[in-house]
């Protein structure tokens, strides 16, 4: 099998064994990256030079004395709102097209304890403020499975480049379901942790109660051994949670979901789920009470009010976060410009494309004096009602399992001009960052069209191992993971 076809778990393993060196794997991903990158766009900046240079004198060293770490010699590509000392880390925005950081995310500071090969940086919608990758200022990223289709957002290049073998793994960032919606559409796996289990020391900010770093991998495996590396408490971030990190891989020896407990909401298979979706979501559920679940139906009351909820906190602390981007301290500098003020407006003008305007003005409004109570305040109180809601059902089961999107992948410019009709795309995910749950979308389908479908499965805080086990258990079941885009 050609290299960039194995997964993480599979490349590591022929690593290890020395089956095939560092430099053969950057090659082979390279190569790969010539042949489809042009239709794909997946990523924003592509890292071949260091890779391949730290490629070689990583097989160099290991000729003198061979211990392999889990990662050593792994290509992944980074979202690029995570920061990489020494390499452009651009959020997809002209504001800081230019923008170097000068220290690395503590979870890149994780994979190069590794050793791992950058790759590159992947395409977002700028800011993570997107769910099709359209808003990105480079360009949007297209779906491995139809390119004419979008790969969703924000995370879609890091999607994107998994699904079409342009990296053996990435990292994303999820919001309001920016992992999870993207794997869905792209045919792969995505993993968002509890809010806290991983570092968000050196993500650029959207939202900072409801961001949070994970994996986008080809299988369950792999973002089980992906977050064991990168989880785990961070004196740098304050939101960071002081829990013991469990091996998630043991979660994965069992292959039945026996005694586990699944709770299907009914507020989510209502009007504006797409039949060829929701078919394959109860096929799902069936297949995953046939491994021994017991299946419960069971409601969560507020899951109308998520996306107002969300749209309102997001757009309110994206207003706060985005204000230090003034011109003065880094990134993009308007010229000629007559006093402090006209440097602010005109710096955001010409940097800001139109869906980050959008929010900071929304968010800005939000808190604004005299509308703080109304709209600010009245979403801060209905997420706290969402919050018990998940508590509620929690009582009752283990698992609660959902689609990931409400329709497979859309075409480019469908939903372009109706941004309500976007935000709708991220229905079904919303409600999990809001609660600061775990929560993983697994392959559980194909449309008529050929297009993937996710099953999205949510888990109590930090119980991380409970939705692997069953993500794991669906995925041997059904091998919905093994099916690959026809991509030349």
């Amino acid at each position: 099998m050609s290299l960039h076809k194995l997964s993480l778990y599979e490349l590591q393993k022929q690593f290890a064994a020395g089956e095939v060196s560092a430099a053969e794997i950057v090659r082979a991903y390279f190569r790969r990256i010539s042949q489809v990158e042009p239709k794909v766009r997946a990523y924003v900046n592509l890292a071949k030079d260091a890779a391949s240079a730290q490629a070689e004198a990583l097989d160099e060293r290991l000729k003198q004395w061979r211990l392999t770490k889990p990662l050593m010699g792994m290509p992944l590509a980074i979202k690029d709102n995570i920061c990489t000392e020494g390499m452009v880390t651009t959020c997809s925005s002209r504001m800081l097209q230019d923008f170097v950081p000068p220290y690395d995310a503590t979870v890149i500071a994780k994979l190069r304890e590794q050793e791992y090969l950058l790759m590159g940086k992947a395409n977002l919608d700028e800011f993570a403020m997107g769910s099709s990758t359209e808003n990105s200022a480079f360009g949007p990223s297209r779906n491995p499975w139809d390119v004419r289709c979008v790969p969703g957002g924000s995370s879609g290049g890091s999607a994107a480049a998994v699904a079409a073998d342009e990296c053996v793994a990435a990292l994303g960032s999820d919001t309001g379901g920016s992992l999870r919606q993207p794997a869905a559409l792209c045919g792969v796996v995505g993993l968002k942790p509890t809010y806290g289990r991983v570092s968000r020391y050196g993500l650029v900010a959207f939202a900072s109660s409801l961001d949070q770093i994970g994996p986008i991998t080809k299988d369950v495996r792999d973002a089980a051994l992906l977050l064991g590396i990168i989880a785990g408490h961070d004196p740098l971030d304050s939101t960071s949670a002081d829990v013991p990190v469990p091996d998630y891989m043991r979660a994965l020896t069992r292959k039945d979901v026996k005694k586990i407990r699944i709770g299907v909401p009914r507020e989510f298979f209502t009007e504006g789920l797409d039949q060829e979706v929701e078919q394959a979501v109860k096929d799902a559920i069936g297949e995953l009470k046939k491994l021994g679940a017991e299946i419960k139906d069971i409601s969560l009351p507020r899951t109308d009010a998520a996306v107002a909820v969300y749209y309102m906190l997001a757009t309110a602390e994206a207003s706060s976060n985005l204000a230090r981007f003034d011109g003065v301290k880094f990134g993009l500098r308007a010229k000629e410009t007559k006093d402090l003020l006209d440097l602010y407006m005109k710096t955001r003008q010409e940097g800001f494309g139109p869906e980050v305007k959008r929010r900071i003005m929304l968010g800005s409004y939000a808190l604004s004096a005299g509308y703080y109570d109304a709209y600010y305040g009245k979403a801060q109180a209905v997420r706290t009602l969402v919050c018990r809601d998940f508590e509620e059902a929690f009582k009752e089961v283990d698992l609660i399992v959902t689609p990931t999107t409400p329709t497979p992948a859309f075409k480019l410019g469908e939903k372009s001009n109706d941004p309500f009709q976007m935000y709708l795309s991220d229905i079904f995910t919303i409600s999990v960052n809001l609660a600061g749950l775990p929560g993983i979308s697994v392959p559980c389908g194909l449309s008529k069209g050929g297009l993937p479908i996710g099953l999205q499965l949510i888990g109590r805080a930090f119980e991380e191992e409970t939705i692997l086990r069953a993500a794991n258990a669906y995925e041997h079941a059904t091998q919905w993971h093994l099916k690959k885009p026809a991509l030349r």
